[in-house]
């Protein structure tokens, strides 16, 4: 699936779940739910979250982008829907800094396959280069400002081969302090948190952002992965969202 309706079905889906896990890809297009008149588009958050009672965690394989979540957050909490207790970031996530941003709107690479720009790719290719910062790094500023250096350098170089604008460490230390008092008390230990959800007979959804054969990490994981993961638990349920 690309635009055929994914965030329609994660919805569907979600009426008889108890958690709802993005577990990867990052703030990309976005999964689009309509609600009555009312349409929302979810770029990180999983789609759970328009349905109260249900829990939703942003998972490690998600590389983060604090600005968007943010956004989405508060765009969800002006139109009414209740996040408080109900949103789970995991504290092993990657975030997508504003290097990234900078190093994929340069890179011939990301031109050629039409990305969008929001430094999705850059910040993965750190992840698995070992350049990343984790959400737990916010928690250790000494360290943090050590990885940024890090992870600057590296940008820049990248950066001067194309002639772009050089990124700057202080500016994105900055940015990062802009939202660490925000991100902090949502960070969990994820991985241990659904476990413990699933060993308790909880139905868990994993949602991912792209269709089939277009994740990096886990490259096809169907339906039926995630049927495995429902434990049974029936509901009433139909297709048909409330308005």
């Amino acid at each position: 699936m690309g635009d055929e309706g994914k965030g329609k079905l994660v919805d569907v889906l979600a009426e008889r779940a108890d958690w709802v896990v993005r577990y990867q890809g990052g703030a990309n297009a976005g999964h689009t739910v309509q609600i009555g008149d009312k349409s929302f588009v979810l770029h990180q958050i999983p789609s759970g979250i328009l349905h109260p009672g249900v829990r939703c965690a942003i998972g490690n394989g998600v590389v983060l982008d604090v600005e968007t979540l943010f956004s989405e957050i508060d765009e969800l909490v002006s139109d009414g829907i209740d996040v408080e207790g109900r949103l789970y970031v995991s504290d092993r996530a990657h975030l997508v800094l504003p290097y990234h941003k900078l190093v994929d709107s340069q890179s011939s690479a990301s031109k050629e396959i039409g990305t969008t720009g929001r430094g999705i790719g850059p910040a993965y290719e750190d992840k698995f280069g070992r350049r990343g910062i984790r959400v737990l790094d916010l928690r250790n500023p000494e360290r943090l400002r050590k990885l940024v250096e890090r992870g600057v350098a590296h940008a820049n170089i990248q950066l001067s081969m194309a002639g772009a604008k050089r990124a700057d460490v202080d500016y994105t230390l900055g940015v990062l302090d802009r939202f660490t008092k925000r991100l902090l008390p949502l960070a969990e230990d994820v991985g241990l948190k659904i476990h413990r959800a699933i060993v308790g007979g909880a139905a868990v959804l994993l949602e991912g952002a792209q269709g089939s054969l277009l994740d990096n990490r886990s490259r096809n994981l169907s339906l039926r992965h995630v049927q495995q993961h429902d434990v049974g638990r029936r509901r009433n349920w139909s297709g048909n969202r409330a308005k």
